[in-house]
């Protein structure tokens, strides 16, 4: 699966009290360009306290990535345990969510806590894959550069809010 179409752009979306959240319409083009499904998969971002999501046809490629990997480390004696860890990470912790055709969807109730999404979601487009953000929390994070947070910053201010 080639990937011309990458996840890229950024929006502050309101999360209401039952988790329902619009996906912008920037990011289910991309999915709607990669393949027929209108939804998307969640997943437990690997560094940040995010959600990562993507297309279904992404995680294909993404289970092709980690054969790849397991292939080049054969030799290693801890390649098959990490390479079953990986899978588990990549596949078992995962919730796929469709959205309706106003682009709605409803966050699972553990995926939620796993991003710590509360009332307010920051979508980021990160190329293969985008990321769901609580604002308070990309804002605090050390590990975020300082332009970024200004992106953050100026969504909330949009909205009204102070950062």
């Amino acid at each position: 699966m080639a990937l011309e179409h990458l996840f890229q752009g950024s929006a502050l979306n309101a999360v209401d009290g039952k988790g329902r959240v619009s996906v912008p319409a920037f990011l289910r083009s991309v999915i709607e360009r990669r393949g027929d499904a209108k939804s998307i998969v969640l997943a437990k971002h690997e560094s940040f306290p995010c959600l990562s999501a993507y297309d279904p046809a992404y995680a294909a490629l993404k289970h092709s990535k980690l054969e790849r990997l397991l292939e080049k480390e054969e030799t290693s004696p801890d390649a098959q345990l990490e390479y079953q860890q990986r899978n588990l990470m990549a596949f078992a912790a995962t919730e796929e969510v469709p959205y309706d055709s106003s682009g709605r969807i409803v966050l699972p109730p553990m995926m939620r806590r796993k991003g710590g999404l509360e009332d307010l979601a920051l979508f980021l487009g990160t190329g293969e894959t985008f990321q769901i953000w609580n604002p308070t929390l990309f804002l605090e994070d050390d590990r975020i550069p300082e332009d970024m947070k200004d992106i953050a910053r100026y969504r909330l201010e949009e909205r009204g809010l102070g950062a």
